[in-house]
């Protein structure tokens, strides 16, 4: 970082109250250019061994990004990886021309990874063989450092004191050959992610929350991966109008349907049958392709073999036996929703209602969001089956629902009171 970008991070990061005098104008915030220009595209298994050799010979943490295609092609693969490390510059690498980026991977093993969003990356990156066992998260740092907006052009604005270019991150980032504005984009990604990760943690350690930080990003270079969702079908936009089970079923036969084709197709199943086609599809149970037609999402531009197939996933689901109709709900592992605590346990309601303003209370204090501090789960799950209210028990309970160490410490004496005050 240049001597003009620190003073700019360390006078962001201060309060200085008050507003410019109206005669002064403001200064222009300079528009961010790639330092060492945009490198090429590496996509072949020689270029991939020079890059790996690079960014083992650098020094210091590596910035790491990855840019998918959601919207355009079917899963969350990635079409990009950015890297960039003091004394080994920029990378671009296309995992289309190098699908197992294994060996990069394990050549920056030991080395801080310096992601913005982490969660959103990793599984990709883990697909190709990229897996980090230290990392610095710097939109997560962000949201325990109090930052109101945490996207990683807003923070470079607000810390560093530059605009990163706007407009790529949506596009289709499986096209070849990637125009070079998306290049540039993709290489200012990684430009400024360690310049920004030491802006961080300074800041995080004059608020005292270094530690509460790193214990955060362990938490998730340990963290498993998610295991498949069961039943997905049922998260389908708009399912809530559904509520016969063989209007369920209707639901269940499109949406493994339009999954197969979009597999197959390699495109986002939007773009096969939209969420609101099937579930007018399920509420009106159509007779024929001829009344399947005239419902919204399959008349407009769909060809006859098209509707067919999407009737017979109809015509299935109507000939099912009542015994292999889904249920109406999934079974539910934990407490349920709030909005039914009151009928069901009016003490349970009144102990959640007295633990969310405790916890909303402390998270204002500490400047960083509730669901930062404690998750609204865990908060739900203590009040549901509460333990004594004392701090060994409550403390116990929040480390067996995944607190961290940090989390424990700040939450459990406002659970504790709020536990008591409504025993």
């Amino acid at each position: 970082m240049t001597d003009a970008q620190e003073t700019a991070a360390d006078s962001s990061l201060r309060t200085t109250g008050g507003a410019p005098p109206d005669d002064v104008e403001p200064a222009p915030i300079p528009l961010l250019e790639p330092r060492d220009g945009i490198p090429p595209v590496i996509a072949d298994d020689a270029s991939l061994a020079e890059v790996i050799a690079a960014f083992a010979a650098g020094s210091g943490p590596v910035a790491v990004d990855a840019e998918r295609a959601s919207g355009y092609r079917y899963g969350q693969r990635a079409y990009l990886v950015q890297l960039r490390r003091e004394g080994s510059g920029t990378a671009l690498i296309d995992p289309v021309g190098c699908p197992d980026l294994s060996g990069l991977g394990e050549a920056i093993s030991g080395v801080e990874w310096v992601l913005h969003a982490a969660t959103q990356d990793l599984p990709c990156l883990r697909e190709i063989g990229m897996v980090p066992t230290r990392l610095f998260d710097t939109e997560l740092a962000g949201r325990l450092a109090g930052f109101p907006r945490v996207g990683l052009g807003a923070m470079v604005e607000s810390v560093l004191g530059f605009v990163l270019e706007k407009g790529h991150s949506a596009v289709d980032w499986s096209t070849r050959p990637l125009p070079e504005p998306w290049l540039r984009y993709a290489a200012l990604d990684v430009e400024l992610l360690v310049d920004l990760r030491d802006a961080l943690e300074k800041e995080l350690d004059r608020q005292g929350k270094l530690e509460w930080a790193r214990q955060e990003f362990d938490a998730i270079a340990q963290a498993e991966p998610a295991p498949p969702r069961k039943d997905p079908w049922r998260r389908t936009s708009g399912m809530h109008k559904v509520r016969r089970r063989r209007q369920m079923a209707v639901v269940r036969e499109l949406w493994e349907t339009r999954d197969r084709v979009a597999q197959r197709r390699d495109v986002s199943p939007g773009k096969v049958l939209g969420d609101a086609a099937i579930v007018e599809a399920a509420l009106a149970l159509p007779a024929n392709v001829h009344a399947l037609a005239a419902l919204n999402g399959f008349g407009h531009r769909m060809g006859r073999r098209q509707l067919e197939q999407w009737q017979a996933a109809v015509d299935r689901a109507k000939t099912l036996p009542d015994s292999q109709l889904p249920q109406p709900g999934q079974p539910v592992t934990g407490p349920p929703p709030p909005r039914a605590w009151a009928d069901k346990d009016p003490a349970a309601a009144a102990r959640l209602s007295a633990a969310r303003a405790a916890v909303s209370a402390l998270a204002e204090q500490l400047t960083m969001p509730q669901e930062n501090l404690i998750t609204p789960d865990t908060v739900r799950r203590v009040c549901w089956e509460p333990p004594s209210p004392d701090p060994e028990s409550v403390a116990a309970a929040l480390a067996g629902y995944g607190a961290r160490p940090w989390q424990v410490e700040q939450v459990t004496p406002v659970l504790v009171a709020a536990l008591s005050a409504t025993s």
